[in-house]
């Protein structure tokens, strides 16, 4: 029988016992060095692609239409590609410790950019939908001398932000760019050289590392960004190590067959998509079925998730937790989906309440999971062996290590919590990064040394389930009452009508923040706001957390990955707010403009737009709006128009 465990030495026929944590700990006494079979990613690729050279590993379908002949890349294609990406960095003075940043969207050429650039030096994908001005923050961050990105095409504006920001990038050597024939040229005073992707690639030898780099596990392999959206970047480096654990981790935990397909949606700027689905994929000899460029954020993708799941027999259903819930929403009609035995998603919790009608109306247990960029991805899953707890993000999987920790003013810990006592979540294990790039973020990174300060609240009950009971930056604090989003945002998910759900807090000059919340309700459903606070308040004992409004909004803003974007509702709630406070304001032209977003200084920001005041009306009115603005928590300027 052949190995099911292409990443691990030791593993015989059967798939290990991990149905306890004695049998955890029998397991783990092997150490890792002896179990894993490739000390780098570009390894773990190969070992992939050997196993059958033959067999698909990646499809693209352009529309994500389940009837579309997919774009079809063979493992024995892929893996030659990604040599040559790699000789094609190499060439362009490309070393271990240089920066080959990429802004695309999914394509064969992204998966052997990520992982090319990881063999030749440092891989760091970024965000393409992040704004001008974040793209160079990022890119200036990690020192990048080499940018993949896609020519000009219908529907992006990526090449556009290009030209943008070229200039700003004072160690860029050169520009590679994927349907970049028309647009190669020469270097010139001020712009880099600009070449096209497939034409210097294809010039590459195929068959071996041209540079003959030994690639070690602790050399660093990619920049992941994180965090928030101004001040200087975060970036988590990965280490070989680090990325090979995670690959080799979900393949133990979820245990696919060689050659089984995934339905791929999620960017390869998120470690979930580049790593829990990409690397695990490939690195097991499956296949990546690549669900537009635009992979989950198109709506077709959602639309045609069930037939897609007929066509390719996926055995995990995977994604955010957005994505799971708008495929609940979609009928399975007489699709085939038996070829699925288990649905999980990364990127944050799944709604109880969703988890539940999947596990009694599609019978399919729903494997929460639970991890962060810092740990490559996936730190603690529901296994597949011990009874599922809905709600819980299970346990830790083998060789690492989670703790919930009282933090000191120093940001250190002084204490373990008791079982079911709250506290912060702190991990270890091979998975774990070793620091941000920049030192001044890896202040209050580690509670102690190996151990990241996950920045969530939580607990572990006496089996030692871990359960999150919310992010220390997403409570609510109303009149230094903290109030956790999440137990409500449970309550909004059970209601029949609502889709989506989210909870944050709007300023306020008195309580500081109030408790307001979104939804956005399912296909043809409808509902009052007034019941549905009613709804919560009927639910919840705790009277403070109950929203003070509910706005009905289509669709929820959500991020590059899936997650709801609770900035822009923050931003939302602030511009409602302001728009009240400024409502009576004495205008002859009538009521000013207020538009709330983010601001590179203060983080978030009120603009106020008047127009039509005389310069000798401005200044009392300008301290009216004072006035009336001052006291929230969020900054505000006037624009005179």
């Amino acid at each position: 029988m052949k190995h099911p465990h292409l990443l691990d030495r030791q593993i015989g026929p059967d798939w290990p016992d991990l149905s306890t944590a004695d049998k955890v700990r029998a397991f783990e006494a092997v150490p890792f060095a002896d179990r894993i079979a490739a000390s780098s990613t570009y390894e773990a690729l190969r070992i992939g692609a050997m196993n059958d050279p033959a067999a698909p590993a990646i499809r693209l379908l352009p529309n994500a239409d389940p009837d579309e002949t997919p774009i079809t890349v063979t493992h024995g294609q892929c893996f030659a590609r990604i040599t040559q990406t790699a000789n094609a960095l190499h060439s362009l003075g490309v070393g271990p410790g240089d920066v080959t940043s990429f802004l695309l969207p999914l394509l064969p050429q992204s998966f052997f950019t990520l992982f090319g650039a990881e063999a030749a030096g440092i891989a760091n994908p970024v965000n393409p939908l992040l704004e001008p001005y974040q793209l160079v923050e990022i890119l200036h961050a990690a020192r990048t001398k080499v940018l993949v990105t896609i020519g000009p095409m219908p529907g992006t504006d990526i090449w556009q932000k290009v030209q943008q920001i070229k200039g700003q990038l004072p160690d860029l050597r050169a520009i590679v760019v994927v349907g970049g024939a028309g647009v190669a040229a020469p270097a010139s005073p001020g712009n880099p050289q600009i070449l096209d992707f497939d034409t210097l690639v294809e010039a590459q030898p195929a068959d071996r590392l041209i540079s003959g780099r030994t690639i070690a596990a602790s050399d660093v392999a990619a920049y992941f960004h994180t965090g928030g959206t101004t001040g200087t970047p975060k970036l988590v480096q990965h280490t070989h190590g680090n990325q090979v654990y995670q690959a080799w981790v979900i393949g133990l935990m979820l245990r696919p067959g060689q050659g089984e397909n995934m339905l791929f949606g999620l960017p390869l700027f998120h470690v979930g998509g580049a790593l829990t689905q990409g690397l695990s994929v490939l690195a097991s000899g499956g296949c990546v079925v690549v669900l537009s460029p635009a992979g989950w954020r198109n709506p077709s993708s959602t639309r045609n998730a069930w037939k897609l799941v007929e066509r390719y027999r996926p055995a995990t259903f995977g994604g955010v937790p957005t994505v799971i819930v708008a495929a609940l929403s979609m009928p399975v009609g007489e699709a085939d989906i038996s070829s699925v035995k288990q649905v999980s998603a990364c990127g944050s919790a799944i709604p109880v309440a969703v988890a539940r009608t999947y596990v009694e109306e599609r019978k399919l247990p729903v494997l929460e999971v639970y991890g962060m960029t810092e740990t490559a991805s996936v730190h603690t899953i529901a296994y597949l062996d011990r009874p599922l707890r809905l709600g819980s993000a299970g346990h830790p999987v083998p060789y690492s290590r989670i703790r919930i920790v009282k933090i000191d003013a120093n940001g250190r810990a002084s204490g373990d919590c008791a079982p079911n006592e709250i506290g912060v979540i702190a991990m270890a294990g091979p998975g774990v990064f070793s620091g941000y790039l920049s030192a001044g973020h890896n202040q209050g990174a580690f509670v102690e040394p190996g151990w990241v300060n996950s920045g969530d609240l939580g607990r572990l009950d006496d089996e030692g389930y871990l359960w999150i009971t919310g992010r220390a930056k997403d409570l609510v604090i109303r009149g230094g009452h903290n109030i956790d989003p999440q137990p409500i945002e449970e309550i909004l998910f059970g209601h029949p009508a609502v889709a989506l759900a989210a909870m944050v807090g709007r300023p306020d000059a008195y309580a500081g923040e109030l408790p307001v919340a979104y939804v956005q309700l399912k296909p043809g459903a409808s509902a009052e706001t007034a019941d549905l606070i009613d709804y919560v308040r009927e639910r919840t004992p705790e009277r403070a957390a109950v929203p003070v409004a509910m706005h009905v909004i289509n669709p929820m803003p959500l991020t590059g990955v899936g997650k709801i974007f609770k900035p822009a509702l923050r931003w939302d709630a602030a511009q409602r707010v302001a728009l009240g406070l400024l409502a009576d304001l004495p205008l002859d032209g009538g009521r000013p403009s207020v538009e709330a977003g983010a601001h590179p200084l203060h983080g978030s920001l009120l603009t106020v737009t008047i127009e039509s005041v005389p310069e000798t009306a401005r200044e009392a009115l300008a301290r009216q709006v004072q006035e009336r603005l001052g006291p929230l928590t969020m900054k505000h300027e006037i624009v005179w128009r």
